[in-house]
């Protein structure tokens, strides 16, 4: 082999989010991973320390309570180093039995997922077909628990908000049609692009597995998982039958009750989580989500007001997390490409707008307005996008911007 082989080649390194000169800072309005905010940033990057030790203990019993509210729960929150793909497995390994039938909703790419990986742990999906334009149908929930005389359903998976498609579904329904039903599955709510920037109440709504990822409204990078835990969901995990180790919930509650965990902990992580949760207190909850209503509206405004189409249909699934974008129709049939103009933004502005995903990819675009965000940098992103539209020569009106200025201002 040739000795050139061997010598170190340079090393890669994104250079999308650098300073480069005449750029200024990136605009990263993809839906999630989003903005870190500097606090948090300098919290991760305090020095190691012993995961066994008593700086440590202290810390995992703050972070363990503190994190509670979020999740509008009581109860325990597991905490894991991984995605929130992790999250989805652990909710699932720590509650069902091979073959076991669980109802799943069609509301976009991620409730497609997850169903997928319920038929690979050997579950037995019953995926109520939608068109990703809409939110859960409780009344079809209904209809199927209530068809199960033989109780082989096992549990309810719903996506709360679907960052594939900016529905946000209505989860206190869903526990109404469980109810109705008289059905004891479990309900488990996958809040991954939510948890943090909507309201959500795993108690009041009667939820058994709240599902969450820490890179979307926590305002942290990729690498935590979550599953807040019901009194039912915890006495159910003592008989399910699927095969879990890592995700084994009995281990991990025993050693929170002291401020560990049975495995190495992602410590720095764990820091900025700590900082995230003091922002969202300081801020305070219903502040917060409120913010993200307000983005929204003037989001949706700015859309409007381009003379575009929102990809959600029913105005009370609207998401406050991110607004999906189609694109209008070309004269002579098809679409503008949402791709080519996302690229050009990207080239132009140093901009990041969300991919159209699986079925929806070239035809919408998505505006992620979420996490570490205030006014000054939605009106920066709708710039980036009406001056996008107008390079592209994709048909629209001038005045979106002004549009969200006006709803800003009431």
């Amino acid at each position: 082999m040739h000795k050139d082989q061997f010598q170190p080649k340079a090393p890669i390194r994104p250079t999308a989010h650098l300073n480069r000169i005449g750029q200024g800072r990136h605009f990263l309005q993809i839906p999630g991973p989003s903005n870190v905010p500097d606090r948090i940033l300098r919290a991760i990057d305090f020095p190691t320390i012993d995961h066994r030790g008593p700086e440590f203990q202290r810390l995992g019993l703050q972070i363990l309570e503190q994190i509670r509210p979020v999740f509008g729960t009581s109860n325990p929150v597991i905490i894991y180093p991984a995605s929130g793909t992790g999250a989805w497995e652990a909710a699932l390994v720590n509650t069902l039995s091979p073959g076991d039938r669980v109802i799943m909703a069609e509301t976009g790419h991620f409730a497609s997922l997850w169903k997928k990986l319920a038929e690979k742990m050997g579950l037995r999906p019953e995926f109520i077909p939608g068109n990703w334009r809409r939110g859960v149908d409780a009344n079809a929930i209904e209809d199927l628990l209530r068809s199960d005389t033989s109780g082989e359903i096992k549990a309810v998976c719903v996506v709360h908000n679907e960052t594939s498609t900016g529905v946000t579904s209505n989860i206190e329904s869903v526990r109404k049609a469980i109810d109705a039903a008289k059905h004891p599955a479990l309900l488990m709510v996958d809040t991954i692009s939510s948890l943090g920037s909507v309201a959500f109440q795993h108690d009041a709504w009667g939820v058994d597995v709240t599902v969450a990822g820490s890179q979307k409204g926590l305002m942290l990078p990729p690498g935590l998982s979550f599953n807040a835990l019901s009194d039912k969901a915890i006495e159910t995990s003592k008989q399910s039958k699927l095969p879990k180790a890592y995700w084994g919930w009995e281990e991990i509650l025993a050693a929170n009750r002291n401020g560990f965990w049975p495995s190495t902990p992602a410590t720095n992580l764990l820091y900025g989580l700590a900082e995230a949760l003091d922002m969202l207190y300081e801020e305070g909850l219903e502040n917060v989500f409120s913010r993200h209503k307000r983005h929204a509206m003037a989001t949706r405004a700015a859309v409007e007001a381009w003379g575009l189409e929102i990809l959600c249909e029913n105005p009370a699934e609207y998401s406050p997390v991110l607004t999906a974008v189609v694109m209008p129709e070309k004269s002579g049939g098809g679409r503008h490409d949402a791709d080519a103009f996302r690229r050009l933004v990207l080239e132009r502005f140093n901009m990041s707008l969300g991919t159209g995903l699986a079925k929806l990819q070239g035809w919408v675009f998505r505006i992620g307005h979420l996490g570490d965000f205030n006014d000054l940098a939605l009106i920066g992103t709708l710039g980036g996008v009406e001056m996008g539209l107008a390079l592209s020569q994709v048909p629209h009106r001038r005045g979106g911007v002004q549009a969200a200025l006006d709803q800003l201002e009431k």
